[in-house]
């Protein structure tokens, strides 16, 4: 294996890891909190500056990594996450409840920059190490992002799982080992191959001019607003509604059946991301046009589903079924859009400047997810499940309303 290939295959490891571990502790948190009686919105306050921290972080890692060397990105990002479930396993039960929620707000922002970085790292190392040739890209992409998300997927059930059988504290302690363990082995065993920094990079250049690069951000952040509308605390807020009795036995077997869902679900968009270039056979040659169609695509699942749960008035074993049939197409369907969209702007950056490109696009991802994390306490707060999916419509409305003039200006 020759030095870039070995350089890409380590970085992918040690993304795979850190999902890992982002995975498990985002259930976690959400499964722990919400057994605590934490409400919804409160819930949902718990990721926002996750999500914030995401923002600004896509932009500076881009400047940083130009800077100072993808490597560096990559050691931070998993150093700040190890740091985070430390500080995450010295939360104290007898804390307020406004002292735990900035609390672990706090150390959800902490761990958000994290992912960011070890996300951006992993991302620009496939437009700088791939094999030239048609549809390469395309390949490399849905590879390192399929599987990226299967793991995390993974991750969800690990997750619910160490919390249904550790606990909270000695899971976050595990976790936090085991992710000290695979960054001494990244340090020790990271061949030559990630380019290294450039002093003179301004950090105004991570703003991009190009306007193929800004409609596709602006698609990608409602595209993911879409998504974590339903996905961070709506659903499986319902499904814990529907399948725990109260009772600790009842708690225990809620986690494991709803972090299996949403492992699932993630794994399940994970394989149909790595299985993109099949599936999508000649959208490299008209990837804009294709992205926009998927997008349109998308749009009407989540209002039939909210009109399923308008007219089931509350929770139904019907509903759940409907739910779940409607989710998993949901995923098919987003994943397609998501892989599209994770090798167009690959095609569409600079050669000069992809980390800056890269970390641009993802910090609009970052906004939509906070869009999306915001509005998914609030929408069900508001008006249960019925808005909440409502609302993950509105939101997959907007993207495909953003990617038309995309498809108009073409991939040149």
């Amino acid at each position: 294996m020759d030095r870039p290939l070995r350089a890409y295959a380590a970085v992918t490891a040690a993304y795979w890891a850190f999902m890992l571990s982002d995975g498990a502790l985002r259930m976690l948190v959400l499964l722990h909190f919400n057994a605590l009686g934490f409400s919804p919105v409160a819930l949902a306050w718990l990721f926002l500056l996750y999500e914030i921290a995401g923002i600004v972080t896509n932009l500076a890692a881009g400047w940083i990594a130009a800077r100072f060397g993808l490597a560096s990105t990559l050691y931070s990002g998993l150093a700040l996450q190890i740091a985070a479930l430390v500080a995450l396993a010295n939360l104290d039960p007898g804390w307020s409840l406004t002292a735990s929620v900035v609390f672990v707000m706090a150390v959800q922002g902490v761990s958000g920059v994290a992912k960011d970085l070890a996300k951006m790292s992993a991302k620009s190392a496939v437009k700088l190490l791939a094999p030239k040739g048609e549809g390469a890209l395309f390949r490399w992409v849905a590879a390192l992002t399929g599987s990226k998300n299967a793991v995390k997927g993974v991750g969800f059930f690990l997750g619910a799982a160490l919390l249904a059988l550790a606990g909270f504290g000695a899971a976050v302690w595990g976790m936090a080992a085991v992710l000290t363990l695979i960054l001494i082995a990244v340090a020790a065993f990271l061949p030559p191959g990630l380019p290294a920094g450039k002093k003179g990079t301004k950090f105004a250049a991570v703003w991009s001019r190009d306007p193929r690069v800004n409609r596709l951000s602006l698609a990608r952040m409602f595209l993911f607003g879409a998504r974590d509308v339903w996905f961070v605390v709506g659903i499986p807020v319902y499904f814990d509604a529907v399948l725990s009795d109260g009772t600790p036995a009842g708690n225990r077997a809620a986690f494991f059946l709803i972090g299996g869902f949403m492992a699932a679900w993630i794994i399940g968009y994970g394989l149909v991301q790595a299985l993109a270039p099949k599936i999508l056979r000649g959208a490299a040659a008209d990837g804009p046009r294709a992205a926009a169609r998927w997008t349109d695509a998308l749009v009407p699942i989540p209002f039939a589903l909210a009109a399923a749960a308008l007219a089931a008035g509350g929770p139904a074993p019907w509903l759940t079924v409907v739910l779940v049939a409607g989710l998993l197409l949901f995923g098919v369907v987003f994943a397609l859009n998501s892989s599209l969209h994770s090798w167009l702007i690959l095609a569409f950056a600079g050669e000069g400047r992809v980390t800056m490109d890269v970390g641009f696009y993802y910090s609009a991802n970052a906004a939509g997810r906070l869009l999306g994390t915001l509005l998914s306490g609030l929408s069900y707060q508001a008006g249960g499940l019925p808005l909440c999916l409502a609302t993950a419509g509105l939101m997959a409305l907007a993207s495909a309303l953003a990617m038309r003039p995309l498809a108009r200006i073409g991939a040149a």
